[in-house]
């Protein structure tokens, strides 16, 4: 029997068979698309370098079902000719090292399948950036398996995806070294300055009553020593107040500083402020007022005890002698508020935001007190905003300044019986 099929039979089949290839091929480019959107809305929401490159190594294992471990830079390179420096993610060979070097020299895939060193056992799939290789990844399959170009194709595209989202985070991150390495070296050039400036008034002072003290201590008379004596003292504590300031300055402005908070009692830390306060003659002013059952404060209680004595010394130097100051605490809303109210002249509203700026001066306070150094506000801003808090100036209905610290306030965690 003829089993001979119509000429138009067979080219009917053949355009069958042709058609379903091209759909066929449609709908795996359509699948390719997909993946790469989806894997770049993973390599956006991945934290680090680190965490991009091991979420390829995941695609690429469930893509092709090899087994894969990468080399990535530890960061952009600053010398050309240097050797970079690489961090391995999974199991390496000295053999696999080798031709991840070579790789990176070459900035072309090579393996099996590539044209390039088809003799190799392992698959070397660069992480091209724009004008960089930011890493190699390494493709080892079961029994010498090839992929098929098509797989092949999007391994590399992949590959590639991934090396422009690590190029731009590095890039971001050097950005962000380079921009906190010039804001430290400002800083610590201000500091220097202030230092050398403001220090030499009160050792001066120091040094003149000393010596007064030391040379004619007999022609003196006892009020007049004491006079000299408590000069010294007064001096002392201005420039312990401003090592103190300036010192936390530079911590805080220091990348990478880690705040010591633990959970902290409100009155505790306000009782800790008002114990160095009631040491100075016009510590008396100070009313202090805590709002009971408030919760405790996640914070460093240095550091807020610190805020806190230095807005008080504000508000003694600027008000009255005979005027009040106010220290409180309360809650407002999601935050604990801790507040510090004067009865003083003010600060003129075109100043009020300056006054957080460091070595921004006040005029002298009312009783001729001198001006201060500029940096205990800064001092209380940068303390309010590594607890992710703010310090804010609010002027008062009747005359006088408000310093507002909000401080967010968190769920205290249940103690675990014992």
């Amino acid at each position: 029997m003829n089993w001979l099929l119509p000429a138009g039979a067979v080219l009917l089949v053949g355009q069958t068979l042709w058609s379903m290839k091209r759909a066929q091929a449609a709908h795996r480019r359509a699948e390719r698309e997909r993946s790469l959107r989806k894997f770049g809305e993973q390599l956006r929401d991945a934290p680090s370098p680190t965490a991009q490159a091991e979420a390829l190594q995941r695609r690429l294992q469930e893509f092709t079902g090899c087994s894969v471990s990468l080399a990535l830079r530890r960061a952009l390179p600053t010398d050309p000719d240097a050797v970079p420096e690489l961090n391995e993610i999974g199991q390496l060979s000295a053999e696999q090292r080798a031709g991840i070097r070579y790789c990176l020299d070459g900035a072309r895939s090579l393996g099996p399948g590539t044209g390039r060193e088809e003799a190799q056992p392992f698959l070397y799939l660069p992480l091209q950036g724009r004008d960089l290789v930011l890493g190699v990844a390494v493709l080892a399959s079961s029994g010498g398996r090839r992929l098929p170009p098509w797989m092949l194709s999007h391994a590399e595209a992949l590959c590639g995806q991934c090396g422009f989202a690590v190029e731009r985070r590095l890039e971001r991150e050097r950005d962000r070294d380079t921009r906190e390495r010039a804001q430290a070296q400002a800083l610590n050039n201000a500091l220097l300055a202030a230092i050398s400036h403001d220090y030499r008034t009160p050792l001066a002072t120091i040094m003149g009553a000393a010596t007064s003290l030391e040379t004619q201590s007999d022609k003196l008379s006892l009020a007049q020593r004491q006079q000299l004596a408590q000069g010294i003292v007064e001096e002392v504590s201005r420039l312990a107040r401003l090592t103190d300031n300036t010192l936390q300055l530079a911590r805080l402005g220091a990348p990478g500083m880690q705040l010591r908070c633990d959970w902290e009692s409100a009155e505790e830390i306000v009782a800790t402020a008002l114990r160095r306060v009631r040491r100075r003659p016009e510590g008396s002013r100070v009313h202090a007022h805590v709002e009971p059952g408030l919760p405790l404060l996640w914070c460093d209680a240095l550091l807020v005890s610190q805020l806190l004595d230095n807005l008080v010394d504000n508000a003694l130097k600027y008000s009255a002698a005979d005027a009040p100051v106010e220290l409180l605490v309360h809650r407002a809303g999601a935050d604990a508020l801790l507040a510090v109210r004067d009865r003083g002249p003010g600060i003129e509203p075109a100043f009020r935001e300056r006054v957080f700026e460091v070595f921004k001066r006040g005029d002298a306070g009312p009783q001729g007190a001198r001006a201060g150094a500029g940096v205990g506000l800064a001092v209380c801003r940068a303390i309010a905003e590594a607890h992710a808090g703010s310090l804010k100036l609010r002027p008062r209905g009747h005359g006088g300044t408000a310093f507002e610290f909000r401080l967010p306030l968190r769920d205290v965690p249940a103690m675990e019986e014992v």
